[in-house]
């Protein structure tokens, strides 16, 4: 594969970094002092970072406040921006999800500050099976840790008595944190139910006939969290694309919005920065797919029948 991949990457004149300095984006920490009127509100953090506020509990996911996606701080995918809020200034949090362990997903000195967080104290840490082994290593308490196999699923009560259900449901992807260990941990996407709103975390995944049944059994859904970004015909297998992850909203049963993550944030593919964006509202405008793609840092509430684009990268 790398001997492939390695002549594309040295023929490449994409865009594949942001040429000009992106943001400051910023967070308004102020908003969090009152609940969604909604029941349901998101901010995206960039890439695959995210916080959910559903139906009265908070979960932080996949958090990476690191500079770089990588095993190391001198080298490797650097940010295209700052998080545009720091981790002392998260308001309290119920549970934090890991969906995998690749270094995008789940950063070593985020997991190590965030251990330390006094609003982090009674978080419930939740994640596929093996990572917790990962989790302790950087600090998290062995009791906070739930590891879940596909189609496990636990309660998580929240500060003031709501309950939201995660349950892990499998995806198309691998795992590992170096050429020797892959799939020693398993990977997995989540399905999240509040007592009214219900949300689809794809994760990482390439295209599976799996969508469809997840979606019979788990939707219909508020919002679908799918990856647009880090793609290529060599690895579709174990990554979706636009055109991938329109295929699976669909499948999954297309209610709600789309909203697409993994992407904007970190050099991981071939192609241009904004390329998975573009692609994807094309897609949207040609297939009515109503899209919910927020600023980052930004606090937006998730309304039914409502589309939102933002052109923060345009």
């Amino acid at each position: 594969m790398i001997w492939k991949i390695l002549p594309l990457y040295l023929k490449s004149k994409e865009e594949k970094v942001p040429k000009r300095a992106l943001g400051p984006f910023r967070t308004d920490v102020g908003v969090f002092e009152l609940a969604p009127e909604s029941g349901l509100r998101v901010t995206w953090m960039g890439h695959s970072s995210l916080l959910l506020e559903i139906d009265g509990l908070r979960v932080l996911i996949d958090p990476v406040w690191d500079e770089r996606a990588s095993p190391v701080r001198w080298a490797g995918p650097k940010r295209f921006f700052e998080a545009p809020m720091q981790l002392e200034d998260l308001p309290e949090i119920d549970v934090v999800i890991v969906s995998h362990d690749h270094y995008d997903h789940l950063g070593k000195a985020t997991v190590q500050r965030l251990a330390r967080l006094p609003k982090l104290s009674h978080a419930e840490w939740v994640t596929s099976l093996g990572v917790g082994g990962i989790l302790r290593k950087f600090g998290v308490a062995a009791e906070r840790i739930r590891e879940l196999d596909w189609t496990d699923r636990v309660e998580v009560v929240g500060r003031e008595g709501a309950a939201v259900s995660v349950t892990a449901v499998p995806s198309r992807h691998f795992s590992g944190r170096g050429l020797g260990n892959r799939f020693e941990t398993l990977w997995s996407a989540f399905v999240l139910k509040g007592a009214r709103h219900s949300v689809y975390f794809g994760a990482d995944s390439g295209w599976w006939d799996g969508f469809g049944q997840i979606g019979l059994e788990y939707g219909p859904f508020d919002l679908t969290m799918l990856e647009i970004g880090a793609y290529h015909e060599l690895w579709e297998g174990i990554h979706l694309g636009p055109d991938a992850a329109a295929k699976a909203f669909v499948a999954l049963g297309g209610a709600g919005s789309l909203m697409p993550i993994h992407w904007g944030l970190f050099d991981l593919a071939l192609h241009g920065w904004r390329q998975p964006m573009e692609r994807l509202l094309e897609l949207a405008d040609v297939e009515g797919l109503r899209v919910w793609s927020p600023e980052p840092g930004r606090p937006t509430e998730v309304v039914h029948g409502v589309a939102l684009v933002s052109d923060w990268w345009r």
